[in-house]
């Protein structure tokens, strides 16, 4: 089964509350990771994000499409890194979201990546 795991914030509002030191510590744990679940043949994809502030979103609005500034969502964080696994069952992917919890201590979202659309 592949579950999508996914980490939000904002790469500003980190670095203001835990320090570049801690950020560098970050990168090196998910890096770390990555290794982890390629030797165990898990991860499918994973990439980090840049920031919230240099998205684009597309909207229609009065009858055409218009592309503004920033996120979707309105909030001060996004979607800022993911990973893709291909695990045995959902406990072993919030294993590794639990992982990944125990060092950001903010929530992590675990989401199934669907194989076919939902029957209606």
């Amino acid at each position: 089964m592949k579950y999508m795991i996914m980490t939000f914030g904002s790469a500003e509002a980190g670095l203001a509350a835990m320090g570049k030191e801690w950020m560098l510590e970050m990168i090196q744990f998910m890096n770390k990771l990555d290794e982890d679940l390629k030797k165990s043949g898990e991860l499918v994809s994973g990439e980090g994000l840049a920031d919230g502030s240099q998205a684009k979103t597309v909207r229609f609005e009065n009858g055409i499409s218009v592309a503004t500034d920033g996120p979707f969502a309105e909030s001060k964080e996004s979607l800022v890194g993911y990973w893709i696994v291909d695990v045995e069952n959902e406990d072993r992917a919030i294993a590794i979201a639990s992982r990944i919890v125990d060092f950001v201590k903010v929530p992590i979202e675990v989401r199934r990546v669907m194989d076919a659309p939902p029957d209606f």
